[in-house]
């Protein structure tokens, strides 16, 4: 079993910044594509940004492609989400997803192993 942890959330104003950061406890940190999934109450969780196993390969969703930068630190085991230009739409708890099939598509049901979540929190 793979255990994941995130962190890195917190409360800004709107325009503001935030890096998010992502361990998980597999014996080899590149075996996996991951990505990064958030939760607005009473919805689904979406696809925010995923990356595959080597980095040369990302999707963004529409709603944040140019403001949010998804990277991979394989030699230091760390995954991070750079959120700039927030708005109070971004706020939600995001969550790390380890092991992807089809990163490129970036899809709740595909994910194989979840984080606990960090709550993001953008005032206007």
């Amino acid at each position: 079993q793979v255990q994941v942890m995130e962190s890195g959330g917190g409360l800004v104003q709107a325009g503001g910044s935030l890096r998010l950061s992502c361990t998980h406890s597999g014996s080899r940190f590149d075996a996996y594509a991951m990505g990064w999934f958030r939760r607005i109450p009473g919805k689904a969780r979406e696809g925010v940004s995923c990356i595959n196993w080597s980095g040369d390969t990302t999707y963004y969703s529409d709603s944040v492609k140019g403001r949010f930068t998804i990277s991979r630190d394989n030699a230091n085991k760390t995954l991070y989400l750079q959120m700039n230009g927030l708005k109070p739409e971004d706020t939600a708890m995001y969550y790390c997803a380890v092991e992807l099939g089809a990163p490129t598509q970036c899809m709740e049901y595909d994910v194989g192993y979840w984080g606990q979540g960090t709550q993001v929190t953008v005032s206007s």
